[in-house]
């Protein structure tokens, strides 16, 4: 043996072994850690009043209380899935949970709206991290296959769970102070952090060329100009401002999509969208922000102005929905291979569609309470709504891996996620803007059922020929 192989082998040998891949603990760990993230996400749907109050935030900037971690996940998820491929997932997997912990702590140290918003947009970003990697993690601990499908359904039951429990905690610590809701979510992302260190192996699917920061800046811009048009909308949708932000929106697109394709390491491979699997995988991701996840942030909130309900209340409420939507979403992977997830999409959205419609008239009176016959139309609506969701959340993940390559899973991951936070950023600026309008909250749950209606249609017709 020569000196320098010597050398090496010491070095070799001197190096941490890193850890195999473990399903088991994969599908465990990246479930908690998106358990955490979604609760995160949803934890001030139920809380928005209080929020509101705490931080004197007028109406009309109520949507950015809400807005701030969408707005941070749309922006982040793409170049988290392209570092992810490049730079090894497991690396920027910590990296998320250990931002989040951090972030979330941040939050409950702010005092004012501006502060509140700029800490989620960063609890967004490292969410989007977590949220980017999972599924790429995922694909590299199982083989294709079965075991594969039924991995990715229960890590869409847990999208579900977490966006379940958030309102659920933020109602039941808020009673004592809603700080406590961010400390505690901090806290659990550390602890996921310190197991998923031990647990995660590394994967990667290098490629040539630097990240593309350029057309990570172009996609933030975009959509923070989108996502302001839309707040200020509410004021005026013919406002000055608002046209010019809209035209912003539509120039900072073009911008981003010319980056794209002359950048060496794109975000997104303007190719996929030739596809029209991935085209399906995208347009179910939006819909679902803009039909299903934009209504039902701001329902809690519905809930306690027309029902004169609590936060906790609001919260066990919103929990029929989400429950359900986690108990579907973990038997819907009994469907796989029996079901095309192209299928069960366009049926979770006719779920949807047909379930909100019930809800009409139930949260338009006047408060002090509700009828029997209310509750006898809103418990069904939202049991049957969260079936819908389940069927949505468990299928989403499979169309969006299996619509790309199988060494972009990340990006294709990335690229649904990013269409899914989009669509539910500009679903809570709009319900917001529309439910105190004349039309009411009427007005909101006809735009929630009619835009799965088109989400239906468009996801049959996209289909492989």
């Amino acid at each position: 043996m020569t000196q320098q192989s010597a050398q090496a082998g010491t070095a070799a040998a001197s190096r941490p072994a890193r850890p195999p891949h473990r399903p088991g603990a994969t599908l465990a760990v990246t479930s908690a850690a998106t358990t955490v993230a979604l609760m995160n996400y949803t934890a001030p749907m139920a809380a928005l009043p209080a929020l509101s109050t705490a931080f004197s935030t007028p109406p009309a900037a109520q949507a950015w209380l809400l807005n701030g971690a969408p707005l941070g996940l749309a922006v982040v998820l793409l170049v988290a899935g392209s570092l992810a491929d490049d730079f090894g997932r497991r690396r920027i997997f910590l990296i998320g949970t250990l931002g989040l912990g951090v972030t979330a702590g941040l939050g409950a140290l702010t005092t004012d709206t501006l502060g509140f918003t700029l800490a989620r947009a960063g609890q967004g970003a490292a969410s989007a991290a977590i949220l980017a990697t999972s599924l790429g993690l995922l694909v590299g601990a199982y083989p294709v296959g079965p075991a594969r499908i039924r991995a990715m359904g229960v890590w869409g039951a847990f999208v579900s769970a977490g966006i379940a429990l958030g309102p659920l905690l933020a109602s039941s610590l808020g009673t004592v102070d809603w700080r406590l809701t961010y400390l505690a979510l901090g806290a659990g992302a550390l602890v996921t952090a310190a197991f998923a260190l031990r647990t995660l192996a590394e994967s990667r699917a290098p490629r040539t060329g630097r990240p593309d920061l350029a057309g990570a800046a172009a996609l933030g811009l975009a959509m923070t100009a989108l996502l302001t048009a839309l707040t200020l909308g509410r004021d005026g949708w013919l406002r000055a401002p608002v046209g010019l932000l809209l035209l912003a929106t539509v120039a900072l697109t073009g911008v981003f999509a010319a980056v794209e394709r002359r950048a060496a390491a794109p975000l997104i491979d303007l190719g996929l969208f030739r596809s029209r699997a991935f085209l399906a995988a995208t347009a179910g991701g939006l819909f679902t922000g803009l039909a299903v996840i934009g209504l039902f942030s701001f329902l809690p909130t519905l809930l306690q102005h027309s029902l004169a309900l609590s936060a906790l209340d609001s919260a066990w409420l919103f929990l029929l929905w989400s429950g359900t939507s986690f108990a579907v979403a973990l038997q819907a992977r009994r469907l796989a291979g029996r079901v095309a997830a192209r299928h069960q999409l366009a049926a979770g959205f006719a779920l949807h569609a047909v379930a909100v419609l019930p809800i009409l008239g139930t949260l338009t009176g006047a408060p002090g309470g509700a009828s029997a016959s209310v509750w006898l139309r809103l418990v069904p609506a939202l049991v049957v709504a969260g079936a819908g969701s389940g069927l949505i959340n468990a299928a989403l993940p499979r169309l969006a891996v299996g619509s790309v390559p199988p060494d972009r899973a990340a990006m294709g991951s990335g690229a649904n996620n990013t269409a899914r936070y989009l669509g539910s950023s500009a679903g809570v600026a709009v319900t917001i803007a529309v439910a105190p309008t004349a039309a009411g909250a009427d007005g909101a749950v006809l735009l929630s059922a009619g835009l799965a209606v088109v989400a239906v249609a468009a996801v049959l017709f996209l289909r492989e020929r």
